[in-house]
C-alpha cells in the first residue's frame, strides 16, 4: 500500500441486488488487508440474508437506525456510533426501521471480492418453509 489520500465520489454510488446502495472507498489490489465501503439502506428496507465467505465484515453506523440480524442471535436495534461485528461465513442482514436513509462503513478483513457475496436469501426461505432454521 502507498500513502494517499483516497476521496470520496458520490457519483460511484452504485445500486446492489442485495437492496443497499454502495460506494467503494476504498478497495483495491494494493491493499489486500482490508476494504472499506459506505452503504446506504433506504427507510423501509431490509437487504437480502447473505453471508461472505472467509470475511469478517464490521459495520460502523453513522446515520439513521436500523435492526440487524447476524447469525443465530435475536434481532439488534443499531444506531449512530454503533459496530457490528459479523464473524467470516456469517448469515446477515439488515433492515432500515427509521425515516431517513441508514447509512454505515462495512469493513471488511481481508478485503471484499465480489465472488465471497453469497445471497442466501432463497435458500433460508426454503428452510422456513420446511421448519428448518
Amino acid at each position: 500500500m502507498k500513502a494517499e489520500i483516497r476521496r470520496i465520489n458520490p457519483g460511484s454510488e452504485l445500486y446492489m441486488a442485495e437492496m443497499c446502495y454502495i460506494n467503494e472507498l476504498s478497495n483495491s489490489a494494493d491493499d489486500l488487508d482490508m476494504s472499506i465501503a459506505r452503504a446506504r439502506v433506504k427507510a423501509g428496507v431490509t437487504t437480502r440474508w447473505h453471508r461472505l465467505a472467509d470475511i469478517a465484515e464490521r459495520y460502523v453506523i453513522l446515520e439513521g437506525a436500523g435492526l440487524v440480524e447476524i447469525g443465530n442471535m435475536a434481532p439488534q436495534e443499531v444506531g449512530i456510533g454503533d459496530v457490528v461485528l459479523i464473524p467470516p461465513n456469517c448469515r446477515q442482514r439488515i433492515s432500515n426501521i427509521g425515516c431517513i436513509d441508514l447509512v454505515f462503513l462495512a469493513i471488511c478483513t481481508p478485503r471484499f471480492c465480489q465472488t465471497a457475496y453469497e445471497d442466501i436469501e432463497d435458500e433460508l426461505h426454503v428452510q422456513s418453509l420446511l421448519g428448518g432454521s
